[in-house]
């Protein structure tokens, strides 16, 4: 069975980078694919990278990793800058993030306004 786990922007919002990573890193080995609102920031994002390639192991083979923006480079400037004033000041996050086990996702397609995870099929996996 596929499992997805959406974790909304206040559950990671507050916590320290390292928390974050434990958290994401945790669901990720439980085979789950995890739907962050928001996105990582570069520095986070390189650092569990740096994690996971520590932990991988003969059961966790590592992860795929993608996020999205939702304010689209084409709009105009102004428009850009008031959804961020207003993001910011409702305390949410654009874009979305996807982790999941690389055991599981076969491939993340990305173009500026969409994601398509592929995964592997199950019965098919080796360990």
């Amino acid at each position: 069975m596929l499992t997805l786990q959406y974790i909304p922007y206040h559950e990671l919002g507050n916590l320290n980078t390292e928390e974050k990573l434990k958290k994401i890193l945790r669901s990720v080995k439980e085979d789950k694919i995890i739907l962050i609102e928001g996105k990582l920031d570069p520095n986070e994002e390189a650092e569990l990278i740096t994690k996971t390639m520590e932990e991988i192991d003969k059961k966790f083979k590592g992860i795929e990793i993608c996020s999205i923006d939702n304010i689209k480079q084409n709009q105009e400037l102004f428009e850009r800058i008031r959804l961020k004033i207003a993001n910011f000041l409702l305390g949410r996050s654009n874009g979305l993030t996807i982790v999941g086990p690389a055991t599981i996702v076969k491939e993340i397609k990305k173009d500026p306004f969409k994601i398509e995870l592929l995964t592997l099929d199950r019965r098919k996996r080796k360990y």
